[in-house]
């Protein structure tokens, strides 16, 4: 269980307060999430590690600068895994930004296979 911990910080890290780049982006996901991976957004679903490498770019591209934080250390519960971050950024537009969100991932073979969000406006 501690391994899934650990993932879920590396989520974030690697992943979410991670590179810009796209490519960069691709090569983390690929570490991190299955080739089968989903992820469900309200009103969108993601496909694979090159899928969520592309939100994530997307994401980042809305900002000059996004950082995450975990607020809540990740839950454990046999495949599951559940936190809560904050994250900021600076828009284009000069305007910051502040949203938080709760994460529940289902791991497989040590990699997520499966991930659900809910985040609001700060």
């Amino acid at each position: 269980m501690g391994d899934n911990k650990e993932l879920f910080y590396r989520w974030i890290q690697q992943l979410w307060s991670g590179p810009a780049d796209r490519e960069a982006l691709r090569e983390a996901a690929g570490e991190l999430v299955t080739d089968d991976f989903i992820g469900h957004w309200p009103g969108r679903e993601v496909h694979g590690p090159d899928g969520l490498a592309d939100i994530l770019a997307e994401t980042k591209g809305m900002f000059s600068d996004l950082t995450f934080e975990i607020e809540v250390p990740p839950l454990v519960d046999g495949d599951m895994v559940a936190g809560r971050w904050a994250g900021t950024g600076t828009m284009t537009d000069g305007t910051v930004y502040g949203f938080f969100g709760n994460d529940i991932l289902r791991v497989d073979h040590g990699k997520f296979r499966e991930y659900w969000v809910a985040s609001a406006e700060r």
